[in-house]
């Protein structure tokens, strides 16, 4: 198989093992982890061009290119990672990696426990929060001999994951990019995550978080909880263009059947995502979610937190996203210009809805290029500190 010339190509996927115990903010220990990392790019001598990517919810670290010759889809971001594509690969050394906690090759709940047997952890694996992740970041940086990051870049959780890096590390990192994303969680938003997390829990096939050890899956509540958080992505409109009332059959069969074409989507979405991910991962995906705030050992105050962070700031919100609205994005822009920081603002208009980030949308590939490239072009909606 050929790829597109502005590809990645092949990539192979490497594991950094660490043999360091690992103290977790819950107050608990990891004695070992891993880390499941993709690199695309070249490190120069100085190593000052690398670029770290923070996934969201269900992200992972192959953001980009292929593992296999015949894959039919490439990396979950690569429309914007690539050589001449936004995040330019012949001029930058990108990093994306899978945390702890995920299910795609790094330790978590799937793993093997050392201190039982080496059984699955399960629902013993420990939860983490964004500034754990940033803690191991920063050691697989080390382990990289990377001093300083060119840019920290993340979309919703990973936009978190990037803000944190900002206020634990400001030494470390030249440009922060933080996209579709907010300071902290909206009472609705964990609302939406606790139903989520009820539908897995309540699944009789869930036995209290073994089913790998019971030879079962909680299937029906691991769909369930990707058609909510499905539905939160996408924006009215989009769901209007794509679906509106249509009939899959043409016609009402006065059932409980599958038969507006939106349900459709829905289930399909939610079987596709069962078949690759864990149902503990997600539980503790969307209570790192929950707990994220950077402003809570800065008085609750996020002008405060946002004293520390010496980068250059881009921060991107989409009009139509009601996950994290465009005001969330603002809180964070409002909190940098109060201390006097280097930070341009865009607010997108797109149809996408919070999956936005993921799209091609010119406007923002254009901006994310011309900010990461240094271009003095870059047109900012001022907003003014509140």
């Amino acid at each position: 198989m050929s790829f597109p010339a502005d590809s990645v190509g092949l990539v192979t996927p490497q594991k950094f093992s660490f043999e360091e115990p690992l103290e977790l903010e819950c107050g608990r220990i990891l004695p070992r982890f891993e880390i499941m990392v993709e690199t695309y790019g070249e490190l120069n001598a100085d190593k000052s061009n690398a670029i770290l990517i923070c996934h969201a919810l269900s992200g992972h670290h192959h953001a980009a290119g292929y593992h296999h010759a015949d894959d039919k889809k490439a990396g979950w971001w690569d429309s914007c990672i690539g050589p001449g594509k936004a995040i330019d690969t012949s001029k930058f050394f990108v990093v994306s990696l899978n945390n702890i906690g995920g299910c795609n090759g790094s330790t978590g709940p799937t793993s093997p426990n050392p201190e039982n047997d080496n059984r699955p952890y399960g629902p013993d694996f420990p939860l983490v929060t964004v500034r754990d992740w940033v803690k191991t970041q920063a050691m697989l940086s080390d382990r990289l001999g990377i001093d300083t990051w060119d840019a920290v870049v993340g979309g919703s959780l990973g936009g978190m994951q990037a803000l944190q890096w900002s206020v634990d590390f400001p030494d470390r990192l030249r440009k922060c990019v933080i996209i579709a994303s907010a300071p902290k969680l909206s009472a609705q938003n964990i609302a939406f995550n606790e139903v989520a997390r009820q539908s897995i829990l309540s699944d009789p096939d869930f036995h209290n978080g073994r089913y790998l050890e019971n030879d079962s899956y909680p299937k029906r509540g691991l769909i369930l909880a990707r058609m909510v958080g499905h539905i939160t992505y996408l924006s009215e409109e989009a769901m209007k263009q794509k679906f509106g009332r249509d009939l899959k059959s043409g016609k009402f069969m006065y059932g409980f059947d599958v038969e507006f074409q939106v349900e459709s989507y829905l289930r399909y979405q939610g079987e596709q995502f069962s078949r690759n991910f864990d149902a503990n991962t997600y539980l503790i995906m969307t209570k790192a979610l929950d707990y994220f705030d950077p402003s809570r050992e800065y008085e609750q105050s996020l002008v405060k937190a946002m004293a520390n962070p010496k980068c250059k700031f881009l921060v991107v919100s989409f009009t139509t996203d009601w996950r994290f609205s465009p005001s969330r994005s603002q809180e964070i822009v409002d909190a940098l210009i109060t201390n006097n920081k280097h930070v341009s603002y865009l607010d997108i208009d797109a149809e996408q809805g919070h999956d936005s980030f993921l799209f091609p949308i010119p406007l923002y590939v254009k901006s994310l290029r011309a900010f990461l490239g240094g271009e003095q072009h870059l047109k900012a909606t001022t907003v003014e500190a509140v």
